[in-house]
Formats: structure tokens, C-alpha cells, sequence
């Protein structure tokens, strides 16, 4: 199997830990920590419902305004600007422990490495920077160029056109069933983050790769360029 030209990286949960933001989530939420799960998840939901009906705004105001929707289901008052607050931490969330280890062996083999995210353009650059990751990428990639959240199709062919090669020649690397199922869908492989909670989307074609976690990823990676 020949390796891929491009690897285009997921961060929220792939490489970054969102479970640092439990403090402030849950304390959000009257201490409900518990919730960070259907947060996050219905902040995905939201941001589809905004790219099907054309209607984009950034990551975080969707994640502030969904925060709030949990919030009211379970009985809690929580303003707009605390909400806000609340959400602060996802611009500095550390990386999973195994990630920087993992991105510098897949770099020193030769991989051209490109960041494609739902969230801003100023947020990624600032979650990269507070994380040290920055120096890893060749570029970085966000959605608010083209207005459409991952996995709509127009997200993965805009990609590829932008870093200029073919669907076939990019792999998805990702934590999230949702972004490997979009992705191979679109025609790109696969390289499936299999982080604890999260599962492939069984109706979805299979990735190439399913591994725990970056660095055995990495060194499957590898072994494709030996």
C-alpha cells in the first residue's frame, strides 16, 4: 500500500484533551461534570444544523450558545457571557500525552502534515500556541475559510484542493467516528484515533488504520514509508 501524500489531522479530542475542561464545564453547570460528553456532543450537532441550513458562525459561539441548551434541560440558569467563560479553557487545552511524541516521529519520516479543524482560525492558532504544537504543521486549516463544518463533504474536496493534491492521496487522521466516516465518504483513508468513547460509525466504510492512540498510528504510518 503506497502512503498517503498529505495527512490531515483532526484536533479537538484527537490531539487535544478536552477533559481539562470539565472544571469549568461543570462548574457551568452547577457542578455537573458529567455533562462535558452531551456539550460537546451537541455542539457537533449544532454546527451541522448551521452548515445544512447555511447559516455559519464560528465554533465557539455555537459552543456558548449550545452550553446554554444544556444548561436549560437540566434546570440550570446560565448566562450568555458565562457561558462564555465557561468555554475560555478550549483555547488551552494540553495535548493527549502521547501526541507530541507521536507527530515528531511521523514528521522525521517525511510526511507532509496539515491541521483541519472546526474551529477558527484564531482559535486553532492559539490552542497550536498554547500547546506547542505549532511547530509540527506545514499548515494549518480551518473551516471558516470555506463556512461549512466537518463532515460535509465540500469540506474534504476543499482541503484537498487547497493543499493541491487528490482525494485519494490524503488520509484523515481523527478521534472521531463522524470526521472518518465524512472523510472516506469524500475518498480520502482513513486513520481512526480509537481514544476511549469513541467509536466508527458501523454504516461508514472502515479506516485503514484503528489504533489506541497517535503513536502506534504513527508507526503504522511509518512502516508505509519503508
Amino acid at each position: 500500500m503506497k502512503p498517503p501524500k498529505v495527512l490531515f489531522f483532526d484536533v479537538n479530542e484527537s490531539l487535544l484533551d478536552l477533559g481539562n475542561m470539565k472544571n469549568s464545564i461543570g462548574k457551568a453547570l452547577g457542578g455537573r461534570e458529567d455533562l462535558l460528553p452531551l456539550w460537546f456532543i451537541t455542539m457537533l450537532q449544532y454546527s451541522l444544523v448551521s452548515t445544512a441550513s447555511r447559516q455559519y458562525v464560528d465554533f465557539g459561539t455555537i459552543g456558548a450558545a449550545t452550553l446554554r441548551m444544556v444548561a436549560a434541560n437540566h434546570g440550570i440558569q446560565l448566562s450568555e457571557e458565562d457561558a462564555k467563560v465557561a468555554l475560555t479553557p478550549l483555547r488551552s487545552l494540553p495535548t493527549h500525552p502521547e501526541v507530541k511524541a507521536a507527530l515528531k516521529n511521523i514528521r522525521n519520516a517525511g510526511y507532509k502534515m496539515v491541521s483541519l479543524t472546526n474551529s477558527s482560525n484564531k482559535g486553532v492558532e492559539m490552542q497550536f500556541r498554547n500547546a506547542g504544537l505549532t511547530n509540527f504543521f506545514d499548515e494549518r486549516l480551518s473551516i471558516e475559510d470555506l463556512g461549512k463544518y466537518k463532515p460535509d463533504r465540500d469540506v474534504y474536496n476543499w482541503a484537498a484542493r487547497k493543499i493541491g493534491v487528490q482525494p485519494n492521496e490524503c488520509i484523515m487522521i481523527a478521534a472521531h467516528g463522524w470526521d472518518i466516516a465524512g472523510a472516506m465518504w469524500a475518498g480520502w483513508r482513513g486513520a481512526f484515533i480509537a481514544r476511549p468513547g469513541q467509536q466508527l460509525y458501523p454504516l461508514a466504510p472502515p479506516p485503514e488504520i484503528i489504533e489506541p492512540d497517535l503513536l502506534k498510528i504513527s508507526e503504522k504510518l511509518i512502516a508505509l514509508k519503508n
